[in-house]
């Protein structure tokens, strides 16, 4: 089945997107970092030949300055006015003299120093003694003063007495020079284009480089191939600087080449390469994203329709348009898939539904369980007999839905071996004892799975009770037919032997009898004639408007004898205005009699039978209340079924077939009335029935 992964790197589009995007990341990296490197060894190569370059330029202005030092110490040393005024002794002549050539020649100082190298006259008083003492060969030199240790570029001209024929040098010599301070630096840097510093012992002494200190000085060569080349990052900026010395005590020259642009450049290389690599890949993502789109989406649409099809959507058509001719391939393909499946569960369906009609209409109850005795299956015919819907037994155990009677064993102890039945007394659901009739049967499913057990079971409880009531009922209808025929064969004896000889009390006692046995045997007759017709179905009734006194006095008239042989009294309670109501007068005078009947029968001698009346809702409610043992609650629907007789009795033995409270029910319900059962207060039962009344009509 066709699925479309998240967005976790496996999706078709994911893979697309970086399958554009690898290849331009490699070739990226592939030119563009050799590229990067051989610009930046060239800007690098570049940048280290100008500083070369530069030290070069430089070393050349040392020369130059030192030679035009030399030159001015010379050209003093030979001047006739400096011999005069020096041999002379006039100190403060020779003081401007100097003073003035130093202003010419663009010196700093300009001093006199006799043989014994201590300063005669000079410009500069501070460093005197300091300057004479150094310029013993000229040259690079450091002279300290109180405040300051400032560099000097020096010659030194000995001062020929050629006018008096003396040695060179009798006179002293002149010392000239220059300080090489920050307006030297700065002059350097004019005349070089790189910064200029001068060092001593690796500390700026004087720099063109603003904030430079010995802080920011990097001693580490960073080339091989010069170990004078230095790196330097003043006020965060980067510096490439080569140095060269200018004496043997230390002192050094410095220039340094600010490559801040070229740093500057490398980056935005870099960045260039960076953004032009992003924005080509973001190019091919995006015409990879967009081929991936063009597949992505039928293939998308494939994974829902096969989805849909895994859950039972068969009725969408699986409608997928794509360029691509295998994802068309695979969507016609799962499209005669779809409606082969169509096809194949519709003829399931008919069949299920054909299956589930039968099993509705069969009225037994079939059941099938596992190998642990839990229920599978449970039919409609199995819930109406049992009272258990489907869903309370699905996966219970058999033994905890159906509970034997009697027997001591589990309901799993008494499944019958297949192809047999048997029946057994359970209890239901609601309470009631139900005799079921269980045939076994062992299923194995085609495709070869676990057998299963199937029960097939009907409830038989009727045709049970009819059975076992049947040796009852005969033997109570051979006992009430046997009874009244025997007082009457026994009255019929005594009246005709000894007829002439009895009494009239005697004669009206033995009239009673007959009376009463005729009644009895009229009754009993009469329900089993009832029962018949009701049992084949032809049972009827003439319902006309009636008078309800009447039919109570008729029903009274024939049960009397009864009651007053019983000594039981009879109250009538009846409405003021006697009502009409629409019933069969016979048929009503039956249910009466019965009901009278059995008030009498489970009754005590001497008790009082009320017979009453009321109106309610255009219905007539008629009530027969005894003083009997009463009816458990539990017990009051089934008395009006047939062959029902409860273990109750007021102490005597009773007889009859059960029938007439079951011929009361069909009675009053062809009438369209309803019949039932209370309690009396204080003991006994109030039987009821009602009729409709002919003014509701």
């Amino acid at each position: 089945m066709l699925k479309r992964l998240g967005p976790d790197g496996h999706s078709l589009l994911a893979r697309m997107v970086l399958s554009f995007i690898t290849p331009v990341l490699l070739t990226a990296v592939a030119i563009g970092l050799p590229s990067i490197y051989l610009i930046h060894d060239q800007l690098e190569r570049q940048a280290w030949a100008q500083v070369e370059q530069g030290r070069r330029a430089t070393q050349a202005l040392y020369e130059a300055e030192q030679s035009r030092v030399s030159q001015r110490a010379t050209l003093t040393a030979e001047r006739p006015t400096l011999r005069e005024l020096l041999a002379d002794g006039e100190q403060a002549a020779l003081l401007a003299y100097l003073q003035t050539l130093q202003s010419g020649a663009r010196l700093d100082v300009m001093l006199i120093c006799d043989s014994a190298q201590r300063p005669v006259v000079c410009t500069v008083d501070s460093a005197a003694d300091a300057l004479c003492a150094a310029s013993v060969t000229g040259g690079f030199y450091t002279v300290a003063t109180d405040l300051t240790r400032p560099v000097w570029l020096l010659a030194a001209q000995p001062i020929s007495d050629a006018a008096g024929g003396g040695q060179v040098g009798s006179l002293g010599s002149v010392v000239v020079g220059i300080v090489l301070n920050e307006n030297f630096a700065r002059q350097m840097r004019a005349q070089t284009g790189l910064e200029h510093t001068l060092l001593v012992d690796s500390t700026p002494v004087a720099t063109s480089l603003a904030g430079r200190d010995a802080a920011h000085d990097v001693s580490q060569p960073v080339r091989a191939a010069a170990s004078d080349d230095i790196t330097l990052r003043v006020d965060d900026f980067p510096y490439y600087a080569a140095r060269f010395p200018l004496n043997e005590s230390g002192l050094a020259a410095e220039v340094a080449l600010a490559v801040a642009d070229i740093v500057a450049t490398q980056r935005r290389l870099a960045w260039t390469m960076a953004a032009g690599t992003l924005i080509v890949a973001a190019i091919g993502s995006g015409v990879g994203a967009l081929l991936a789109r063009r597949i992505d989406r039928p293939l998308t649409r494939l994974a829902g329709a096969a989805t849909a099809l895994s859950k039972g959507d068969l009725s969408r058509p699986v409608a997928v348009e794509s360029s691509v001719r295998e994802v068309t391939l695979v969507a016609q393909a799962l499209e005669n898939a779809r409606v082969d499946w169509q096809h194949t569960l519709d003829q399931l369906r008919q069949e299920k539904a054909w299956t589930d009609h039968l099993l509705e209409a069969i009225i037994e109850g079939i059941v099938t369980l596992d190998r642990q005795g839990r229920i599978t299956f449970f039919s409609r015919g199995a819930e109406r007999i049992t009272g258990w819907t489907r869903d309370q037994v699905i996966g219970r155990s058999l033994d905890r839905v159906f509970r034997p009677m009697e027997t001591g064993q589990i309901a799993s102890q008494l499944i019958p071996a297949p192809g047999r039945g048997h029946k057994v007394s359970v209890e239901l659901r609601d309470g009631r004892q139900a005799v079921l009739a269980v045939t076994g049967a062992r299923l194995l499913p085609p495709e070869g799975g676990e057998a299963r057990v199937a029960l097939v079971f009907r409830d038989v409880s009727e045709e049970e009770a009819v059975h076992r009531l049947l040796g009852h009922f005969l033997a109570n209808v051979a006992h009430e037919f046997r009874t009244p025929l025997s007082a009457l064969a026994a009255s019929v004896e005594l009246l005709l032997d000894q007829a002439s000889d009895l009494s009239s009390a005697e004669l009206q006692e033995l009239l009673n009898s007959l009376h009463l046995g005729v009644l009895g045997l009229q009754t009993l007759v009469d329900n089993l004639l009832e029962s018949a017709s009701i049992e084949a179905g032809h049972f009827q009734v003439s319902p006309r408007p009636s008078n309800l006194s009447e039919i109570i006095a008729e029903a009274i008239n024939t049960l009397q004898p009864l009651l007053n042989k019983r000594g039981q009294h009879l109250a009538v309670a009846l409405p003021a205005t006697i009502p009409v109501v629409w019933a069969d007068p016979r048929r009503t005078v039956q249910v009466l009699v019965n009901l009278l009947s059995n008030a009498s029968k489970y009754g005590p001698d001497e008790a009082e039978i009320t017979i009453g009346a009321a109106v309610s809702e255009d219905l007539v409610k008629v009530t027969v209340a005894d003083r009997g043992p009463g009816i458990p609650l539990e017990h009051h629907e089934a008395m009006f079924r047939r062959f029902t007789r409860l273990g109750i009795s007021n102490g005597k033995a009773q007889y009859g077939a059960g029938l007439g409270l079951s011929v009361v029910k069909a009675i009053v319900r062809a009438h369209g009335g309803q019949v039932g059962l209370d309690d009396r207060p204080g003991g006994g039962a109030v039987f009821w029935f009602t009729l409709p009344e002919i003014t509701g009509r």
